[in-house]
């Protein structure tokens, strides 16, 4: 996949795994979809692009005897996944447009 095209859906598969739950790094990159290849060189950036945005919030817990952050989505978050879903007609539509040109 196009990585431009792949960096739009890694953070809106990140803020999508947040809206389930808070959650710490190497748990999100375990729940998120195989397929997009997540690592943490990957998701860090991401999250901290996220979190200069007012996307998600961190904050810190021990766990275990270590400090563990934690993860937000905020209510920003929240809209850019609504205005996301709200597109779902047109991704659709253009999806189609470009499988039917590869099938040629």
């Amino acid at each position: 996949m196009e990585s431009q095209l792949k960096r739009g859906f890694l953070e809106l598969c990140v803020l999508a795994t947040l809206a389930h739950g808070d959650s710490y790094g190497y748990q999100i990159i375990k729940d998120m979809p195989r397929a997009l290849g997540m690592t943490e060189s990957t998701l860090y950036p991401i999250l901290r692009r996220l979190k200069a945005q007012g996307s998600l919030s961190e904050n810190a817990q021990e766990h275990g005897g270590r400090t563990r952050k934690y993860f937000t989505i905020t209510d920003k978050g929240r809209r850019q996944l609504d205005e996301f879903a709200q597109e779902e007609q047109a991704i659709q539509e253009i999806l189609a447009y470009v499988l039917k040109g590869a099938a040629k």
